[in-house]
């Protein structure tokens, strides 16, 4: 984004050092250990604060208060970027890109687990407005989460479950049979696969 400065807020000082780990060549980053709600930043601080996969893991009725920090630290005229999977994102039937979608075909159990901690995008409108927050906008994003070069290289990431906490609901056993089916459904063991992920981002203005 080209930002002058940059504050990474995390309630885990593990996930504050992993950041620093990776942002080492930066020299404009600044880290600061707080949660989304009680940032300890100061008022009026930010021209943009972004939330990126952050409000699935806030109840519902904590919010809105979530945003109002986010109103408060930011300039008049500042941005709100939150990015962050609907219900529908989550549910989108898989496909050559979208691995994800062939978790919940194979597995239900695990849909219902990720519906149940998404929300809706008519509850984070309605969060952000009782925040203060003036206008919001909301699109679709596919991002490219990883291009794997072949199967093996999907089974591999997919073993690990790395950044896909829904698969530690599964037993090892389970897991592989999840693998077994993710394969029969692509068009070939040996083709890279460019992983995708369906997001929303909502835009609010201060």
């Amino acid at each position: 984004m080209g930002a002058a400065n940059i504050t990474c807020v995390d309630s885990s000082e593990v996930m504050l050092e992993d950041a620093q780990s990776k942002l080492k060549a930066q020299s404009n980053v600044n880290y600061v250990q707080g949660d989304a709600a009680h940032t300890i930043l100061a008022d009026k601080q930010c021209d943009v604060v972004l939330e990126r996969a952050l409000i699935h893991h806030i109840p519902r009725e904590e919010l809105a208060a979530c945003f109002a920090e986010a109103l408060r630290i930011l300039r008049p005229g500042g941005t709100l970027i939150i990015q962050d999977r609907t219900p529908e994102d989550c549910l989108l039937a898989g496909s050559q890109t979208n691995i994800r979608g062939y978790f919940f075909a194979r597995y239900p159990k695990l849909a219902k687990q990720e519906v149940e901690r998404r929300h809706d995008n008519a509850t984070v409108m309605s969060a952000l407005h009782q925040a203060g927050f003036r206008v919001v906008q909301k699109r679709q994003l596919w991002e490219t989460r990883q291009i794997h070069t072949n199967f093996a290289a999907l089974e591999r990431d997919l073993k690990a479950r790395t950044g896909r906490s829904i698969l530690h609901e599964l037993s090892e056993a389970e897991l592989s049979d999840l693998n077994e089916y993710i394969r029969r459904q692509l068009d070939s063991d040996y083709q890279a696969i460019v992983e995708q992920d369906r997001w929303t981002i909502w835009s609010a203005m201060r």
